[in-house]
């Protein structure tokens, strides 16, 4: 009875690990896009802000 009962219990982890891999090679492999800035008339012509300095 013990036995079977660690059995299932090591098989519910290997289960959960192997999903966990799964799921996180998918995220790793995921391609995230970013849009364009719009135009925004905060910016100056660099790209940066008028009044902002660009030393920090």
């Amino acid at each position: 009875m013990l036995m079977g009962l660690i059995i299932v219990g090591v098989l519910i982890v290997l289960i959960v690990l192997f999903l966990s891999v799964i799921t996180t090679a998918k995220a790793y492999n995921y391609k995230h896009t970013v849009d364009p800035l719009e135009t925004n008339p905060n910016l100056g012509e660099d790209g940066w802000g008028k009044n902002s300095d660009k030393n920090t």
